[in-house]
């Protein structure tokens, strides 16, 4: 194992999943991750002998299925962790597994200094940092997002439920990303403008430049941006209508991120950033279906819960 991966690996088992002697855990990861899908893998096999370690070719894109050997061993498991080049955080085999009982942590597109980085933190001052935001959210029959950049939109949550990504899941059917932090909600309907000034796929950190959509009644109506139209076009010809769907609103809350550093995953986790997403939100707790889901992250957002401005996290 690479020494230098052992200790986030040993966070990752030990403090966010509470892996078990006697419990199953399934290691996914792809060729270009093995690394880290290793490291897990050594550290799970050290507390029970139910690891197992399925490594398959990279997806095409995010929220691509995996192959469903590697489904099936998910759905089987009691502890799956995915570092992936592609997402599997909004599939359906990532769905089914939590539906059958899996606690599970994706870390799509993680790479070692990200999986270093991000596992360095405090997850209970993290998850002190989610419940304090998600008491001044859960509420609102609409939250509105405005930043210097040109964002103003608001987004209506309707039924729908917010959510903690704490980082911490020893409950069966529980779900997070690694590295965690944030709260979030799939809303059901949303209108305005985004100007995505921090990270966005699939360009990584905007360095100076900016990302613009609209939306109207919660679907995507133009972007100026080639690249994350062709992005989304390629996801239309899959699924249609579906993957314009304005898929989720996130405020981050890892303390520990104090800068961003181009990786979505650790990004949209910044204590004091929002991010906004396209695409597939079934997995989230909405009704959409998609091949994608694409994350823009904001900078500079001032959050208002049905008019009243809320603080937001800040970097230790």
């Amino acid at each position: 194992m690479n020494g230098s991966l052992r200790s986030p690996a040993e966070t990752a088992l030990s403090q966010c999943m509470g892996l078990q002697a006697g419990e199953t855990c399934c290691i996914v990861t792809d060729d270009e991750r093995q690394a880290i899908g290793e490291a897990l893998y050594d550290v799970a096999n050290e507390t029970t002998d139910g690891a197992v370690l399925a490594r398959y070719p990279p997806g095409n894109q995010h929220g691509e299925e995996p192959p469903a050997p590697v489904a099936a061993a998910m759905a089987g498991a009691d502890v799956v962790l995915a570092p992936t080049t592609k997402s599997l955080s909004h599939t359906t085999a990532r769905t089914e597994a939590t539906e059958a009982g899996a606690r599970v942590a994706t870390l799509p597109g993680i790479t070692d200094g990200v999986f270093l980085m991000g596992m360095d933190a405090d997850y209970e001052h993290i998850g002190e940092e989610c419940r304090r935001v998600h008491e001044l959210v859960a509420d609102a029959a609409e939250i509105r997002v405005t930043s210097p950049q040109g964002t103003d939109v608001t987004v209506e949550p309707g039924a729908r439920a917010w959510h903690e990504d704490t980082g911490v899941v020893h409950e069966a059917g529980g779900m997070t990303n690694l590295p965690a932090g944030e709260v979030y909600v799939s809303p059901e309907t949303a209108d305005g403008t985004v100007v995505v000034d921090g990270t966005m796929m699939p360009h990584g950190k905007l360095d100076g430049r900016t990302v613009e959509f609209s939306v109207e009644a919660g679907q995507v109506t133009d972007i100026a941006d080639d690249g994350l139209r062709e992005e989304v076009e390629a996801g239309a010809a899959e699924a249609g209508e579906a993957a314009y769907n304005l898929a989720e609103l996130g405020i981050g809350t890892n303390v520990a991120v104090t800068d961003l550093v181009g990786s979505v995953l650790l990004d949209e986790k910044a204590a004091g950033t929002v991010h906004l997403a396209i695409g597939d939100d079934h997995g989230i707790g909405g009704d959409v279906e998609a091949p994608i889901h694409l994350d823009g992250v904001l900078r500079e957002p001032t959050v208002f819960a049905d008019g009243t401005q809320i603080a937001l996290p800040e970097a230790d």
